[in-house]
């Protein structure tokens, strides 16, 4: 209590100092995390104490926007839980870009009627475009800096998926693919990597998208998921020395296309028998009779079992641990539903920038949930991974 008031004493005898308020807000934000911490781990910072539960594990630093300017705030790590201050608000970035977006469109006169309710339901009816364009400012500039920032360290697993979103452009509305990309890197920890638009999949814009990652120091990629797109995987192949995973869950709905309705649950069940055999070997064996029985009465479905094999059981060269979260696109499915229900409220993005600041700002949210959450895999088993030599990957540099 005596260092507190000492510490407080200092910040007002700065009271010519422009910035006295901002270092007042940073230290009484500090006081508080340090109280909601003590009441965490049962003890004062550097207290030995029988009654400690958890112990503290450095910091990590986020920007605090608030009135009084930006305030960096250290936010307390712990060993064996997370920790997020409840004065911060984890959706106010996404919350204040999808109205910069609104606002934007309603600005422009490019908005949908439902848009235009939303405008008005929000009390935003009367703004200028120089206001819209200070706050979209504001925003372009954390989610540049976010989707720019170097990619540091080795990454075995990357998810890579895309949804289509309208915008306005030269009179005309049309659909541009998002593609994000999800990854985890040696110390178990989920991030997004990076996000891009283009007109199409096609495999030059795949390929441009992960020569970008790699620009950015994206390295050990030692398996890619995806849905079966050609373009993803000839730019897998030119990008990475890595091993192409087809999306598990879009294989079988894919697969029961050439059943019939009444034979589905059947054929579903006889795949999937493969899928929970305890080795890699066992599995590709199953694959194989089950393609076989099948053969007579569905010849279709059997030729693609046989095309797909490698596809679909690629995870099982990994260790098994990983099996239930890299089989499948699942992984990055909820990240893109999140995307499409923020984006499906503006309808028509009056241009391609306005596209970047709601989706980068999803996120930039997203990364710093996953940021304070419980490692995504386990360091052991990782560790493992990425010793083995029969996995180890260079990325090709662009050409």
């Amino acid at each position: 209590m005596t260092i507190d008031r000492v510490a407080m004493k200092e910040l007002l005898e700065k009271g010519s100092d422009q910035d006295l308020l901002r270092e007042m807000l940073a230290f009484v934000v500090a006081r508080m995390m340090d109280v909601e911490v003590e009441s965490l781990t049962g003890a004062a910072h550097g207290e030995r104490s029988p009654e400690r539960t958890n112990q503290r594990n450095g910091y990590r630093m986020r920007e605090w926007h608030t009135g009084v300017g930006t305030v960096p705030v250290a936010i307390p790590k712990l060993r064996k839980s997370t920790y997020f201050p409840s004065f911060l608000e984890p959706r106010r970035s996404a919350d204040k870009a999808m109205i910069a977006v609104i606002q934007e469109a309603y600005v422009h006169g490019v908005s949908t009627r439902s848009v235009d309710d939303l405008v008005k339901a929000m009390g935003m009816g009367g703004i200028s475009k120089s206001q819209v364009s200070r706050l979209c400012e504001d925003i372009d500039g954390r989610v540049k800096e976010f989707l720019n920032r170097p990619i540091e360290g080795l990454w075995p697993y990357l998810w890579i998926d895309a949804t289509y979103v309208k915008v306005r452009e030269g009179g005309r509305i049309i659909s541009v693919a998002t593609i994000v990309a999800v990854g985890v890197n040696t110390d178990g920890r989920r991030e997004v990597l990076g996000t891009a638009l283009g007109p199409s999949e096609a495999e030059p814009f795949w390929t441009q998208f992960l020569r970008s990652l790699t620009a950015r120091g994206l390295r050990g990629v030692k398996l890619v998921i995806s849905d079966a797109h050609e373009g993803i995987k000839a730019a897998t192949r030119k990008v990475f020395h890595a091993s192409w995973q087809r999306c598990r869950v879009h294989f079988m709905r894919n697969a029961m296309a050439h059943a019939g309705v009444k034979q589905r649950a059947m054929v579903a069940a006889a795949i999937r028998t493969a899928f929970v055999q305890e080795t890699e070997e066992a599995a590709r064996a199953e694959w194989r009779a089950v393609a076989d029985r099948l053969r007579a009465k569905f010849r279709k479905l059997a030729e693609l079992m046989d095309g797909a094999e490698n596809e679909v059981l690629a995870y099982m060269a990994f260790p098994k641990s990983h099996w239930s979260q890299i089989h499948s696109t699942n992984p990055i499915e909820r990240l893109n539903r999140e995307i499409k229900r923020r984006t499906n409220v503006v309808s028509i993005f009056p241009n391609e920038a306005a596209i970047v600041r709601l989706i980068g700002a999803i996120l930039l949210e997203q990364n710093d949930e996953w940021a304070v959450s419980r490692r995504y895999m386990s360091l052991e088993t990782l560790a493992g991974l990425c010793d083995d030599p029969q996995v180890a990957n260079t990325a090709i540099p662009a050409a």
